[in-house]
């Protein structure tokens, strides 16, 4: 088998891009030309790349409905409602429950999580599971990484006085779920500048606005961005803007100081003592999470 290379030359603005670029990397000329390719047009936003802070990451509350879900998920918990919280059987969608439901659970305790199994609850949300979620005397679904068309479920479960918080990174229909708040960096009206979060870092967006808005402190947070990692990883989003701030320190994490789980599952791959690379995540750690949805449940890998 024979590869074909196809050589794309710089436009006129990536030209003008790598002109200002070479300025400050002249040392290495091909650098600024790899730069202007990805993008990135000025000093500022090269020295950004190359040295991502946590500092750098976008306010939450730019995401349109970030207000309404983080009212909505304080007005439960002022009102001990039960909350469950409910995610896809894949990696995003088990990664994403873990860090909502882990970190919410160091300030609330009448929460639980629940993901579908694939053979008998399918995709998605269904009725089954609402009516479950019901009975139990559920009032409010924090729903990750599925749940943007579940528009007839979610209006049968406001009929049973349920709302839903609908934290999704997939295309939406025209018509969206009559959620009490929707967070989706890809509907059509949105200006969030990181178009491409995956679920799980959607959830984690969340998360930082809750946190913004009790006052609370950014570190337990910022102590689970290796699941982010994973999902992003995993999900195989494009690892740039935002992304890339939260991979950087997701895999230092996951070389430095991993989840307890995270830690046991780099112990059955061989990798301990070894630098953990997003290779390694996407073909040694993300499989083995994804298998738990696959071939049982995927609460057994949250």
């Amino acid at each position: 088998m024979t590869s074909k290379w196809n050589y794309c030359p710089l436009t006129s603005t990536e030209q003008e891009a790598e002109s200002r670029l070479a300025q400050r990397y002249s040392g290495t000329p091909p650098i600024s030309e790899l730069l202007a390719e990805r993008g990135i047009s000025t000093v500022q936003e090269a020295e950004r790349f190359f040295h991502p802070s946590l500092k750098d990451l976008h306010d939450p509350f730019m995401m349109s409905g970030m207000d309404r879900a983080v009212n909505r998920l304080n007005r439960a918990m002022g009102g001990k409602e039960k909350i469950m919280v409910y995610g896809d059987y894949d990696v995003d969608g088990t990664t994403a429950v873990a860090l909502v439901y882990k970190y919410l659970r160091n300030y609330y305790s009448n929460i639980e999580y629940y993901i579908p199994t694939r053979t008998e609850d399918g995709y998605g949300i269904s009725r089954a599971t609402i009516d479950m979620a019901a009975e139990n005397g559920v009032t409010l679904f924090i729903i990750l990484d599925c749940g943007i068309k579940a528009t007839d479920e979610v209006a049968y479960a406001r009929t049973l006085g349920i709302d839903f918080i609908i934290c999704d990174h997939h295309v939406a229909d025209e018509v969206l779920p009559p959620a009490a708040a929707i967070l989706n960096p890809k509907l059509e009206d949105s200006t969030y500048p990181c178009p491409h979060l995956s679920g799980c870092g959607v959830g984690y967006k969340l998360m930082q606005a809750f946190a913004i808005s009790n006052s609370l402190p950014m570190g337990d947070l910022e102590g689970m961005l290796d699941l982010v990692a994973v999902s992003i990883a995993a999900d195989i989003v494009p690892m740039v803007g935002e992304n890339r701030i939260l991979t950087y320190f997701g895999l230092k994490r996951l070389n430095s100081n991993p989840n307890i789980g995270l830690r046991a599952i780099i112990r059955t791959c061989g990798l301990s003592g070894k630098e953990i690379t997003i290779s390694d995540v996407i073909f040694k750690i993300g499989p083995r999470i994804n298998a738990s949805g696959r071939m049982q449940s995927g609460k057994e890998a949250v």
